[in-house]
């Protein structure tokens, strides 16, 4: 009988698709959770070929992101989110053309 394949390896193989990383993330944001998100971009990045795949700079980036939620518990762009769904909008993750 063949093993089943875990689920983090089925999610990050699904992941390497831009539009699944997409709809991943955006999911994740309108859960509203930080760690959750936290975790989420730590599962894209992972699916891209790791941290040291990207330049410094979104090396840099991502560690102030992990570091301020690290602080804070927190980041203060849901305070955007929250403002936008008062207004009825929502933001939306999609893939970036080349």
């Amino acid at each position: 009988m063949p093993r089943s394949t875990s689920y983090h390896v089925k999610l990050i193989k699904d992941l390497q698709d831009p539009l699944e990383a997409a709809a991943y993330i955006e999911v994740v944001i309108e859960e509203g959770d930080p760690n959750m998100l936290n975790k989420a971009l730590k599962n894209v990045i992972e699916a891209q070929g790791g941290i040291d795949r990207f330049s410094e700079t979104v090396q840099q980036s991502y560690n102030k992101f992990a570091q301020i939620l690290a602080e804070k518990g927190e980041i203060e762009f849901y305070a955007l989110t929250n403002v936008l769904n008062a207004l009825g909008l929502q933001l939306a993750v999609t893939v970036k053309s080349a």
